[in-house]
């Protein structure tokens, strides 16, 4: 019965038996099978014939990240179930979750150098999230302490293909006296670019001024209105946000206008992107040159002539970009200098749609990429979405995550 199954893994936690190597979590209940994983190991993927060679790394690919590091426990169902239901798991899988996690390990697949700054416990499940980032991401300035780790429970609907997440976080907090002076500056010594998922918020602030100060760009994932995130905000360089926040966040009418009016509002900001799922993604990007004296052209119908221009025919991820160096406007709002540009989704097969966790973590890694490759936007936002659409056909937030040499990512190294 897979929510009572998911739960008996609460009193799993402390028993040192118990570990997981850099694929999953081995924590597994008498008698449960698990199914097999659409990982590719590193060697496997490495050896695959290419019709792309990925181009040199970027010589700027130091990424730093402040945020979740967690465990997610994914059970699928058939469909979800009603209140007070008793229903059977079709699988079960254990693994690394946490935003901030999940991002730095696609970003790591793809080529980068990533650092975390997080806080895990000393017990079975901070011990296997440590030794899963030994992959790719360098933990070095993590704080390891007594108590429980943080985890996150994943119900996955095969039905509606749906996934809902029950988040337990770790105990106790981090308190940003725990980041010590000497390994905050060594987490932050030649990087790049730094990313935050809004947790932790308080230790993040500490890390986002010192970043400002030695103005490294700042990149935030904004999920949902949180604790501090407006402070963190004020510094930030670019935005990548769910489709619900930037009018959670402005109060403004319609998606197009809140862009405008985080810009407004956020005048250090380059651009701000929202994630829209299988709607693809919309960006306002900022104008290095002021176009004031030009007419403005309202957003809402900028938007539209967009959408109008793209080909529903398309099974892979485009982008279509509105002029540069436009006048934008928001009745009522007001308006900025700049482009809007709107990318298309990868139509995955339904078959092949497995699990949509960790699809947004998937997409930051992409752009942390992109920007550190000095990728134009055009070519980014189909990147973004195509490494996002590789992650949602597998279970767990990582498992589908693709390296860089995965041949699906060829057409974005020509």
């Amino acid at each position: 019965m897979a929510l009572k199954l998911i739960t008996n893994f609460q009193f799993m936690q402390h028993s040192s038996s118990h570990c997981f190597n850099s694929i999953s979590f081995a924590l597994r209940p008498p008698n449960l099978k698990f199914s097999s994983s659409h990982f590719i190991p590193r060697a496997e993927m490495e050896s695959t014939s290419s019709p792309q060679i990925p181009p040199p790394l970027p010589e700027k690919r130091v990424v730093v990240g402040c945020g979740a590091a967690s465990v997610d426990f994914l059970a699928t169902v058939a469909s979800y179930p009603n209140p007070d239901d008793k229903i059977r798991s079709l699988s079960l899988k254990v693994e690394g979750g946490g935003n901030t996690g999940n991002a730095l390990t696609g970003a790591s697949r793809l080529g980068l150098t990533a650092r975390i700054i997080s806080k895990v416990a000393n017990d079975t499940q901070g011990r296997g999230i440590l030794k899963e980032f030994e992959a790719g991401v360098d933990t070095s300035h993590m704080v390891v302490s007594e108590g429980i780790s943080p985890f996150t429970y994943i119900i996955v609907d095969n039905q509606m293909k749906t996934r809902t997440c029950i988040h337990t976080p770790g105990n106790p907090p981090m308190l940003p006296e725990e980041l010590s002076q000497s390994s905050l500056f060594s987490a932050l010594e030649n990087a790049n670019l730094v990313y935050f998922d809004g947790r932790l918020h308080d230790t993040a602030l500490v890390v986002a001024e010192e970043a400002s100060q030695r103005k490294i760009p700042i990149l935030i994932d904004c999920e949902r209105k949180r604790e501090g995130l407006d402070e963190l905000l004020n510094l930030a360089t670019y935005v990548v946000c769910s489709e619900k926040f930037p009018r959670a966040w402005t109060s403004a009418p319609t998606l197009a206008s809140a862009l405008v009016s985080m810009l407004i509002r956020l005048p250090n900001l380059k651009f701000v992107i929202t994630t829209m799922g299988d709607k693809g993604s919309l960006m306002l990007e900022r104008s290095q040159n002021d176009a004031s004296e030009i007419e403005e052209t309202d957003v809402e119908t900028l938007l539209e002539s967009l959408q109008e221009r793209v080909d529903s025919t398309a099974t892979i991820p485009t982008c279509i970009s509105s002029k540069s160096d436009l006048r934008i406007s928001a009745d009522g709002i007001g308006a900025i200098s700049g482009r809007l540009l709107a990318g298309t989704a990868e139509k995955i097969p339904p078959p092949e749609l497995i699990d949509t966790t960790g699809a947004g973590d998937a997409f930051i890694a992409a752009v942390l990429y992109a920007l550190c490759a000095d990728m134009p936007p055009e070519k980014m936002l189909p990147f973004a979405s195509q490494v996002a659409a590789a992650g949602c056909r597998a279970l767990g937030a990582r498992s589908g995550l693709p390296w860089r040499k995965d041949p699906r990512l060829a057409p974005f190294w020509l």
